[in-house]
Formats: structure tokens, sequence, C-alpha cells
């Protein structure tokens, strides 16, 4: 945006962005600079890299736990109204923003630059995320490698790796069924195989002392990312392209899961317990806290990953269906997900003689832990084990196309002219310099800062960074002008129910997550091993300065601007509609 001079401080001055082509008078557009962007080539590009992006790793292994232990069935009520409320409005307007803008995280921000700094936090987190995400990536492409044997080689004991505590969790058969094991005192060899080998955690003293780089996850770290960068070689146009298997095989995958769970002997019990609902548990403000936050991390809100998809778009897609479709796809996906993650769990507590809620686990402890360990009882175990760990390599490859074409994107569109032309070579630094950063994470002790990484990178951050863009769109730029924004790409203006959820209801919801985040802080752990005082600091630290990027920005933009500063606040202000 132009300087403002003077005289012109007066008056309200629109911003050049989102105008009407009448609006924008005799200004002279660069009509170039869309065509040399690029676009999708298909239709469907779009669409299936929104389904990819939203549909990941956290649809596996975090909402069937989320839902079990948050009231089982009755947890959905909560689940699909946070969804109405936060979910599908913030997606929408995220769409919204991107695809009239056709322009990244950082340049749509010539709505207002006074909120320029939410596009620089945005590019922080999702920065901080892609080079952990990945990490779980090579993790992914490790069991990956590992299952192409006959015999699963955390299915016994007896390795180099395995302990006096390891014992094979198989329960004895008699007449009566299984005889019930004793876990608490003893280690499955999944879970020495993954912390003792694959990790080789018991190398590293703590965060501090992370010990020296595991060469064969360093290896794998390497290949994610040559893959990731094979896949965003030429932008959305080879992305989207890929997309068309990454984002439809995974159904594939889960369909046969469920129908290999379902037919399990013990598989309804995990699946009752699953789903059988507690409705007492929707009198706890935990428990709709726990599904706000579900929706809010798992459509992806935020990262300017949505954002800078929609931008690729003609100006006419139906971001309104495209909203739909993908949102209540997300939420039955991980419906689905749960039923095939529960059915094993189900036989797997039927095998061994213990309750479902021993064995069930979130996160990389479900992953990486139990799951394995329930593909060794089953009859071809290497196969159900490649294909459950090739389904979650090309869940997480989605993803991470999404947040690195977000800051590839974001960058070239500040320096078209400089960048643009080089896109690929730029996305090659960028993908080297992350691998470069992540290799601390190849150490011994890299589970620990990739929890570290994990649990402050887009944590209240990205709360503050979300309830921002959503308070500058519609109080700065104005509701009003982008409802009318949004009439001209799709030939109708957004109803009640999002006025409503963009003004207040999304809003203050997040602000309830934020100060609920804030009371209910806990410090950082991995098993019992607790982060020290410094390492907490860091972590607080690193959700900080993405908050910290807007007042930056803020103070940025004024001082470029010319005026007084309440004469440049009263403009941008009087700009929007109250």
């Amino acid at each position: 945006m132009k300087k403002l001079q003077g005289a012109h401080l007066r008056k309200p001055v629109t911003p050049d962005l989102l105008m009407t082509p009448s609006d924008q008078g005799d200004v002279d557009l660069d009509v170039d600079f869309a065509a040399d962007r690029g676009n999708w080539t298909g239709k469907l590009d779009f669409l299936l890299s929104c389904i990819g992006y939203c549909v990941g790793l956290g649809n596996v292994w975090r909402f069937p736990y989320r839902a079990y232990t948050n009231g089982g069935g009755a947890f959905l009520v909560p689940y699909f109204l946070m969804l109405a409320i936060c979910g599908i409005p913030l997606f929408f307007l995220e769409l919204s923003l991107g695809q009239f803008s056709s322009l990244g995280p950082l340049a749509v921000w010539k709505i207002s630059p006074l909120f320029k700094g939410a596009g620089a936090a945005m590019l922080l987190i999702v920065g901080l995320v892609a080079i952990y995400y990945n990490m779980i990536i090579a993790y992914v492409l490790f069991y990956l490698f590992a299952s192409l044997t006959s015999t699963l080689p955390w299915e016994h004991c007896g390795n180099w790796w395995n302990t006096d505590l390891c014992l094979e969790h198989r329960g004895s058969k008699n007449g009566n069924g299984a005889l019930p094991l004793n876990l608490t005192s003893t280690v499955s060899p999944s879970e020495e195989y993954w912390s003792r080998y694959v990790l080789h955690i018991q190398g590293s003293r703590g965060i501090g002392s992370p010990g020296g780089i595991r060469w064969n996850l360093c290896l794998c770290l390497l290949l994610a990312w040559v893959i990731v960068f094979l896949c965003i070689l030429k932008g959305v146009k080879s992305s989207g392209k890929v997309v068309y298997f990454t984002a439809t095989f995974p159904y594939l995958i889960l369909l046969m899961l469920l129908v290999r769970g379902v037919t399990l002997p013990g598989a309804w019990k995990g699946v009752q317990f699953y789903l059988t609902p507690q409705f007492h548990h929707l009198l706890s403000s935990k428990v709709w806290i726990e599904a706000a936050l579900q929706i809010f991390y798992s459509l992806g809100v935020g990262f300017g990953g949505l954002l800078t998809f929609a931008s690729y778009n003609t100006f006419h897609q139906n971001i309104y269906r495209d909203t739909f479709i993908v949102t209540l796809g997300n939420a039955v996906t991980s419906i689905l997900a749960g039923f095939a993650i529960f059915s094993v769990l189900g036989y797997m507590s039927q095998e061994l003689g213990v309750p479902v809620d021993q064995v069930a686990k979130a996160g990389p402890g479900l992953a990486f832990v139990v799951y394995p360990q329930a593909m060794t009882m089953l009859p071809l175990s290497p196969f159900w084990s490649f294909l459950f760990f090739f389904m979650l390599l090309t869940l997480g490859l989605d993803s991470q196309f999404a947040f690195l074409e977000t800051i590839v994107t974001a960058v070239t569109d500040e320096f078209p002219y400089y960048l643009r032309p080089k896109k690929a070579v730029f996305s090659g630094l960028i993908c080297v310099a992350m691998y470069l950063m992540g290799l601390v994470l190849t150490t011994d002790g890299g589970m620990y800062w990739l929890v570290l990484l994990d649990d402050y990178s887009a944590s209240f951050g990205l709360m503050v960074v979300v309830i921002t863009t959503c308070l500058a769109v519609t109080r700065v730029y104005g509701i009003q002008r982008f409802c009318r924004d949004i009439h001209m790409m799709l030939g109708f203006k957004p109803g009640l129910y999002f006025r409503a959820c963009w003004l207040f209801l999304s809003p203050a919801t997040l602000l309830a997550l934020l100060v609920y985040s804030i009371v209910k802080y806990q410090p950082s752990e991995y098993g019992s091993y607790r982060f020290p005082a410094w390492a907490e600091l860091l972590g607080i630290l690193m959700g900080l300065l993405s908050c910290l990027m807007i007042p930056a920005g803020m103070l940025v933009a004024v001082l470029r601007e010319e005026g007084s500063l309440w004469e440049y606040i009263v403009v941008y202000f009087s700009c929007g509609s109250f």
C-alpha cells in the first residue's frame, strides 16, 4: 500500500487489494501478475489438497483417544457443535480471503498493513511445525522399511536392545480363554523397540544432552525431505497431482484396516468402549474445550495452508461447497478411524485379558507402540503393518506439502520478481535449511526436542493469530466489505450464521480456549522425564515470539507511514464496519 500523504489522512482510505474493479478506477494493474503466479491445473486439485491437508495423523492417533476419554459417543455432541461454531466459519473465512486476493499469508495483508505481523506469525508457526512434523514422517518411513520382513522386529524379545523387563505380551490360552497378564511390571517388545532401538533414548541424559545423531533416522529424515521437495518442485502444479493419490489412497487402506479390525474376535468390545455414550461428561467444561481443540487443530485453521491453497483457485471457485465437503469429510474420517483403531485394540485387550483402557494410548504411543504390537498378533502381520504405516505416510505427506507450500508462496508473493522465476531453487533451499535444523531431532534425545516443539510451536500463539485475523477482517477491513467480496466471487452474501460466527461466536470461543490453555498450563513431559526450567522457558518464548510478531508488525507499519500515530489509527479503523 502506498504511503498516505497528509491530505489523505482526514478521510477513510479503501485498502487497494480487496476492491471491486470499479473501485480501483484508473489504477494501473499488473494483469500478468496472477498469470505468472499459476493456478491449479484441475478442478479437483484444490479440493483433494484441502482434504489431504486436513485429514492427517491427528485423525488417526488423537481423535479416537479424545473421544473415549471425554464421554465416548457423547463427545460427538460438543464436537459437531464446535465444528459449527468454529470449524466451518473460520475455514470458509480463510478460503474466501485467499481466493479473493490470490495472495499468500504475507501479501494478503495489503488489506491492512497494520496486521501484517499476523502473516509473519503464521510463517513462524508453520515453519516450526514443518521441522518436527517431517521427523514424524521419518519415523513412519523407518517402520515402513522395518515391516518389509517375514517377522516384525518388534515381535519378540531377546534382541540386543531388549532388557530383562521385556515380556512378549500374549495371553496364554486355556479352556476359559486368555489368562490376564500383569502389564504393570513388564515392557512389551514393541515399546522397547520404539524407545531403545528407533529412538535410542537411553543414549541421552535429557534435552540438554541429546547425544549423537542416529544415522538411520538421519537418512529417513533426508528421504522424507527429498520426497516433499520432489512433490512441491513445481508448486501446486506438481503437488496438485500427487494428492490424487496421497489424499485418496489412505481411505482405501483405512477401509481395509476397518474391515479387518471389525472381523477380529473381541472387536466389538473395543468399539463399544470407544462409542458408549457417557452423557455426564457433558457437564464438564473440559469436554467442550477438548472438542474445540480437536476441531481447531484438525482443520488446520491459522497455519496459512488453507489461505495458500485457495489463492491458487480461479476467482469463481465454489469454496462454499468445498468448505462443507472438507470439514464434514474430516469429521467422518475421524470417526471411521476410531472404529478401525478401537476394533483392533478390542481384539488386543481380549488376547491379553486386560481392559481396553490399559492398551489404549494417543499420539506416537498409539502409532509406534500399541498398534504395531497389535499387528504382531494378526496373521500376515508384516502385511498389515506395512499397510498401516503406508497409510500414515500418505496422511502425513499431504499436510507437509501444505506447510512447505505456505512458506514458499508467502515469501515469493512478497518478492515475486526475484523469487518466482526461481521458485524451484528457493523451495530446495527451504527444504535443505529445515532438514539441517531438524537434525537435532535425529539424535538420541531428539524425542525431547520434538515434544517441546509439539507442545509450544502451535499452542497459544496459533490461537492469538486466528483471533487477530478474524477481528482484523471483520472489524478493520469490515464485515460488509468482506461479504460484498464473497458476493462478487460466489454470487451470494454469507447469511446471518456466518456473520454471527465471524463477529462474535468464533472469536469468543477461541478466546475461551486461549484462557483455558493458560489457566490449565502444565509443564511438558515425556514419560517419566520432566523438562528442566530452561527448556520450559524456551518453549514459552517460542510461543510468545509468534504473538509478538503482531505488535512488531504494527510498529513497522506505523513507522513506514507518514502522519501521526492517531491519524494512522483513525484511517485504518474507520475503513471497517462495526
